[in-house]
């Protein structure tokens, strides 16, 4: 029986497996690596803060997302197949090991998400 994204832990676990997959893409892993150079620590924890405030209402997150990549575009254009890559890896990790509504309603901002993005985004 696959879990749900319904719990702060669920939700921490999601973002770890989705994260191994994105740091173990050739095409998505340069970006977050080097372009970014994220601190991966720091980074969950304020992804996991995020998806936290949008699944359950938290209200850990107080980041402005847009503008942060933003920046990132201004280094390295993210393009159309960056965002379908990321979502083909968000869906796949949901797809693997999650389901239900919590799951559902994460896929959907999921998908609002980039498409936000690569809307606002110049270019």
């Amino acid at each position: 029986m696959c879990a749900d994204l319904d719990s702060r832990a669920n939700i921490e676990q999601f973002i770890e497996g989705f994260y191994a997959r994105v740091l173990a893409d050739p095409e998505l892993a340069p970006i977050f690596l080097d372009v970014a150079a994220i601190d991966l620590e720091v980074h969950l924890t304020h992804i996991k803060d995020y998806w936290c405030k949008l699944l359950l209402g938290e209200s850990g997150y107080r980041r402005h997302t847009m503008a942060i990549h933003r920046e990132l575009h201004a280094r390295r254009a993210l393009s159309e197949q960056d965002f379908a890559r990321w979502i083909g890896l968000f869906e796949a990790t949901l797809d693997a090991d999650y389901a239900g509504p919590y799951a559902e309603k994460a896929r959907r901002i999921a998908v609002a998400i980039a498409t936000n993005m690569r809307e606002g985004l110049p270019g």
